[in-house]
Order: C-alpha cells, then sequence, then structure tokens
C-alpha cells in the first residue's frame, strides 16, 4: 500500500489499471476502501486513484488545528503533482463531492469530467438546510456533543439522528452501516472535531467557472434536500446532467454499485471521454 509525503501529511493511496486518470474521493468518517466496487470495474478501462483524505484511514491524522473543503482540495492538488496526473475524471461522493466542486472551480482547466454524487452544493441552501443548521444541529451543539459524548456514544447518536432526520432508507442497509461505524471508531476524536468543523463551514462555490461535462448523482432515498441541491448544481454549471441511482440511499455507490458504475460509464461514453 504506497504512501507520499505532502507537506505536513502522509497520504495513503492506490493506483490501479491503464488508461485515462479517474479518482475517486471518499465521503467524511470512512476510507477511500469504499470505492471498491468502482475500482474493480473502472481499472478495467482506467488509471484509477483512490487515497485516504487527511485525518481518515491510513493517511491518518495531522497537526493541523482546523480543517476545511479548500485544505482538503490543495491536498488533492499536490497530490496529483505529486504523481504527474493530468487532466483526471474526479468523482467525489458527500464530503468528497464538496472537495470535488473546490478543486473543479479553483483549478477547472485541471480535469477532464465532474462526477458529483449525493452531495451538497452548499451547507444552508433550502429551509430544512437551515433548520438543521440552526435548530436541529447547530456547529456549536454537535461539537459540544462530541467533546461531551466520545466518539463511540456520538457515532451511535448521529445515525439515530440521520434516521430520525431523514429515513432508515437514506442510512442503507445493515451491513454499509456496519462497515461505516467501524471506519468511524477508527477516528480519535480531535479528528472526528476537525473534519466534523469542515462540513459546516462549506459554502457555495463559483460553479459556472466549470466547463468539463458533468453528472450529479443520488440515491433515490436520499435526503429530499439535496434534491434541490441537483438543481442548483445542474442551473449553475453549464454542461451538467443529472440522474437518480434506485433502490440506494447516501452511499449510492455501495448500494448498487452496478446502476452507479453504469450510469458514469455511460455518461463518459456520451461525452467521448476515455
Amino acid at each position: 500500500m504506497p504512501s507520499i509525503e505532502l507537506e505536513d501529511i502522509n497520504v495513503h493511496y492506490e493506483i490501479n489499471g491503464k488508461g485515462a486518470p479517474f479518482v475517486f474521493i471518499q465521503g467524511a468518517f470512512v476510507s477511500s476502501t469504499m470505492w471498491e466496487n468502482q475500482v474493480n470495474f473502472f481499472s478495467k478501462s482506467f488509471q484509477t486513484l483512490v487515497y485516504d483524505l487527511r485525518g481518515h484511514g491510513i493517511t491518518g491524522p495531522s497537526s493541523r488545528k482546523k480543517y476545511s473543503v479548500d485544505l482538503y482540495a490543495d491536498d488533492l492538488v499536490n497530490l496529483l503533482d505529486a504523481l504527474n496526473i493530468d487532466k483526471p475524471i474526479i468523482c467525489g461522493i458527500s464530503l468528497g463531492g464538496m472537495i470535488a466542486q473546490v478543486f473543479a472551480t479553483k483549478y477547472p482547466e485541471r480535469l477532464s469530467a465532474l462526477i458529483l454524487a449525493d452531495t451538497a452544493a452548499t451547507i444552508t441552501l433550502t429551509h430544512w438546510d437551515y433548520i438543521m443548521r440552526y435548530l436541529i444541529g447547530p456547529k456549536w451543539l454537535m461539537l459540544l456533543s462530541l467533546r461531551m459524548m466520545g466518539v463511540h456514544r456520538f457515532i451511535k447518536f448521529s445515525f439515530w439522528l440521520g434516521k430520525f432526520t431523514r429515513s432508515k432508507e437514506w442510512l442503507g442497509n445493515e451491513e454499509i452501516i456496519e462497515y461505516e461505524k467501524n471506519e468511524m471508531l477508527n477516528l480519535n476524536k480531535k479528528e472526528y472535531l476537525k473534519i466534523f468543523g469542515s462540513l459546516y463551514d462549506f459554502k457555495l462555490q463559483k460553479l459556472a467557472f466549470i466547463t468539463v461535462p458533468t453528472l450529479v448523482v443520488n440515491g433515490e432515498h436520499e435526503a429530499k434536500s439535496i434534491f434541490k441541491h441537483a438543481e442548483k448544481i445542474q442551473s449553475l454549471i453549464p454542461n451538467c446532467d443529472v440522474d437518480i441511482i434506485k433502490n440506494a440511499g447516501h452511499t449510492s455507490n455501495m448500494e448498487n454499485p452496478n446502476e452507479f458504475n453504469q450510469k458514469i460509464n455511460d455518461f463518459l461514453q456520451k461525452n467521448n471521454i476515455e
């Protein structure tokens, strides 16, 4: 399992296959192992790159006192430079989708296509977002709860809150929930706080700067507000398609990998990206 030193972190990454580069960016609190099905499928035609974000997986903690989506995007730029990867296809899910948006707006000439899965355009777009952000789960309360509860109890609370505010289907099946819980338990409290904080500070990007073909996909059981985010993203990016992954919630790539992979493959073929 290779790793590479980039500024203040040692980034774990894996490259498979040959062809045009295809980068997958994980969601929060898990690791790049969430992309196993996509790597197995797309490495037959592309050179796939997955990596553990700062604070996650084998990459692990860093000395930074605060994380941000912009910092994660800069980490990606540094990784691509170190590996001499030029103009990849970028696919990000959840937090990874936020990172992909920042990367694509800051460096629009540095990618060939963009895929955003189960992600938000900003932390506050819809009325429900504001209710969650300022009433049900304000940042100060969630961070205080994490400090008071500790990671193990807070994880249980988070899954209960997800089920209460969204749905059981949004969470995914028991196998995926168990995977996520095990991944989360690998994080220490300091890293958990920094990662959580980065999500709460995400703001709408200058998405009109993105000119490459873009696909937005959401699981059909994704939170209702996220479909409004998909509409917002599509309205701002000139060349953007939106699609639904059936029988899936927030982790659509894991819950229905066959359809997820096929939708992306169709999108790439449609735009002659190979």
